[in-house]
């Protein structure tokens, strides 16, 4: 038998753990978006020691799991000197996890902005950081925004390991609702459907968004 009422009586862990999650998902989607768009814009045009810096950041976090960098953050960084709160290595790891896979997705659309583009706006007298900006950027952007938009989901559906660091996400709430209750198919089932509802609402708001960043080229 199923008993999903059972679980009225930590409606607010749960809702607190969704809050969380949400919080985390906003922060990290912000900076690991800057710091891939950073790492992107070295690897593109950066010098060659930077560039080799910021492919190595690449494949080392594309290449390890993201609970290996999370521990590592939150026990071993410790070790020498490096004390961090679990919110604080949970921020961290997601942004550097974001920022790693988001740098190539970014590079992807800056290597698919034409020569003919940067020309003309180097004759239209347009300055490094207004040619970045306007000429390379933003069209950049437009083309990959749905991917950059599908891995930000992703990450935020990975940080549900952030719960074994005794952040008190979504995951955590459902963690300590089964201890307590006992309805662990209750508990993950429910929790489960709170992650679909998010991913479905988080696309829904990144779309919104895009159609608002984009809209005065779709205009012209």
């Amino acid at each position: 038998m199923l008993y999903f009422s059972d679980l009225l009586p930590y409606s607010d862990l749960f809702f607190s753990g969704l809050m969380t999650t949400v919080e985390l998902t906003i922060l990290t989607t912000f900076l690991g978006i800057a710091l891939g768009t950073s790492c992107a814009t070295i690897k593109q045009y950066g010098h060659h020691l930077a560039k080799r810096l910021v492919t190595t950041y690449v494949e080392l976090i594309r290449n390890t799991p993201f609970i290996v960098q999370l521990f590592f953050i939150f026990f071993g960084l410790p070790s020498i000197g490096f004390k961090l709160s679990p919110w604080e290595a949970s921020v961290i790891a997601l942004t550097i996890n974001l920022g790693a896979y988001s740098t190539e997705i970014i590079r992807a659309g800056l290597n698919n902005i034409g020569k003919g583009q940067i020309e003309a706006a180097k004759v239209l007298g347009l300055n490094f950081r207004q040619m970045l900006v306007h000429v390379i950027f933003i069209p950049a952007f437009e083309k990959i925004y749905p991917a950059l938009t599908s891995q930000c989901v992703i990450v935020m559906l990975g940080s549900a390991v952030i719960s074994q660091i005794s952040v008190e996400d979504l995951t955590y709430a459902a963690n300590l609702v089964q201890s307590r209750n006992f309805r662990a198919f209750e508990s993950y089932f429910v929790t489960a459907f709170l992650y679909l509802g998010l991913s479905v609402l988080l696309r829904f708001a990144f779309n919104l968004l895009g159609k608002r960043l984009f809209a005065f080229r779709e205009a012209r």
